[in-house]
């Protein structure tokens, strides 16, 4: 009997030995998972809402020395940031060069953040503008950090400390700050920097896209977060997917806008690594897409990248361009026969209008270079009198290729009371809206005999006989930018 009750007893404690044990290593498992959920900032998929004691304490300290009598630290704005950097990229010479300054001055700099790697397209990045709303400037951040949404997130508020830090091109060649050196380009903070340079505050904030058309979108733009209205993919993409399985890396896609009587268009970029990179392309509707402008790679031309595809609201109708057979050319001149009865005179400089063709393409032609100089050149190109009574509703259209583009040097006029041969300057002049113009894409590499079709320039308020001036104004020898017109057409309805 004493056998069996300590039979009994044995396998009465061990059963209670197995579940302490159990127990045990369920602990030891919760244990751990606390552990590595608070070491591991860069798993932690929610957006941050409030900041550490520690963290919060060292940008205090940070805000607390910018504001102090004593101190020598100074805040710069992104805008001016960038200019120090272009200062000394201008004056470089030829090609062996570091694309980079050190800043050794004790300075610090202030943005939001503009972009999002929560999906993968961005990698080992992120982009800040100067505002949440209407920025007037945006810059690159490159660290050796993966997911840095959790920590800068969207709209979050960030001081960088740029004593020491590097600011120059990386490989997209836009000016970003960095940590080291990385060849010629600036390199990444590593991951113990970020702590010491890269200051969050707790503030998030909502940003609102710049909006901007397509062909509006220019260099200035970059690392800002825009949107563009009454856009769309072209019909031959039907079928594709944001990413080309072909590619290994980046998948460049067109999108179009219709403006006038013609598409502008732009490039939206995917990177291979993003979440989205096999979802169909919205090619059935168009509406607005919001996203941050950058550089291809190697910096040739600027693209779009996408924070998220909720950023696509593609849910209008497809847009078409407006047809020249709906209206009634009223006008119309294309210099194939030189000027015609257009004249030319100039109040300022030596350089003008004269008439040319290239490969059976004619034009008349202006530029402000000089002998690798600008010169000072105001050149009138004027039209001849065109009677605005005998219809209403009149539109300008005119289509235009630039090179060299350093600056819009085109302005619009019309005037009643000029006569042939007067002088300008002795004449009233009305300024006629050059928005259109300035819409026009920019090329500032070689003349390729690209022609670009202006939108409608209202010219409805004129009456009576009038003359409409194509203006060159170099702006006092500052432009020198190649233009070309090509044809010049009076339309109404």
């Amino acid at each position: 009997m004493k056998c069996i009750n300590f039979i009994n007893s044995i396998i009465i404690n061990k059963k209670v030995m197995n579940k302490a044990i159990k127990s045990l290593k369920l602990m030891l498992v919760l244990i751990a998972s606390v552990a590595i959920t608070s070491c591991v900032q860069d798993d932690d998929y929610t957006i941050p809402s409030s900041l550490g004691d520690e963290e919060n304490e060292n940008l205090q300290e940070l805000l607390a020395k910018l504001d102090s009598e004593d101190s020598n630290l100074t805040e710069i704005s992104i805008s001016n940031l960038k200019a120090l950097y272009e200062a000394y990229e201008e004056g470089q010479s030829g090609f062996d060069y570091n694309h980079f300054i050190q800043i050794t001055d004790s300075l610090l700099v202030k943005g939001y953040v503009s972009s999002s790697d929560a999906t993968g397209n961005f990698y080992k990045e992120f982009y800040m503008q100067d505002a949440p709303e209407n920025p007037t400037a945006g810059i690159g951040v490159v660290l050796n950090q993966v997911d840095s949404y959790n920590q800068f997130n969207k709209g979050r508020e960030i001081y960088i400390l740029l004593t020491d830090t590097y600011v120059g091109y990386n490989s997209n060649e836009i000016i970003s700050i960095g940590g080291k050196e990385d060849g010629d380009e600036v390199g990444q903070f590593t991951e113990a920097q970020v702590s010491d340079y890269i200051f969050r505050s707790s503030n998030t904030e909502t940003i609102v896209p710049l909006e901007l058309s397509l062909s509006e979108i220019n260099a200035s733009h970059v690392g800002m977060f825009v949107t563009s209205n009454n856009v769309q993919f072209p019909e031959s993409l039907i079928g594709s997917t944001y990413g080309d399985p072909t590619e290994d890396f980046d998948t460049s896609r067109t999108l179009q806008a219709c403006e006038g009587f013609g598409y502008s268009t732009f490039t939206l970029e995917t990177s291979s690594f993003a979440s989205f990179y096999n979802t169909p392309l919205p090619t059935e509707k168009g509406g607005n897409i919001s996203a941050v402008v950058l550089k291809s790679y190697g910096g040739d031309n600027l693209v779009f990248l996408l924070n998220d595809l909720s950023d696509v609201q593609f849910t209008n109708d497809r847009c078409t361009p407006d047809d020249l057979n709906d209206y009634n050319v009223v006008f119309s001149e294309d210099f194939s026969n030189g000027l015609n009865d257009w004249e030319v005179t100039n109040t300022t400089g030596s350089n003008s209008w004269y008439a040319s063709n290239y490969d059976g393409t004619y034009y008349v032609r202006a530029s402000g270079y000089s002998s690798g100089d600008i010169d000072n050149m105001v050149s009138w190109l004027i039209s001849p009198s065109i009677d605005f009574d005998a219809q209403e509703n009149e539109q300008l259209i005119l289509q235009i290729a630039d090179a060299y583009n350093n600056g819009q040097p085109l302005q619009l006029y019309y005037s009643n009371d000029y006569t042939s041969g007067s002088n300008p300057d002795d004449v009233t002049w009305t300024t006629i809206d050059s928005s259109a113009i300035a819409a026009l894409a920019v090329n500032d590499g070689y003349f390729d005999n690209n022609y670009d079709t202006t939108g409608l320039i209202d010219l409805s308020s004129i009456s009576g006989n009038a003359v409409i001036a194509l203006v060159y104004d170099s702006n006092n020898g500052t432009i020198s930018s190649t233009i070309d017109l090509g044809d010049v057409k009076i339309l109404a309805q």
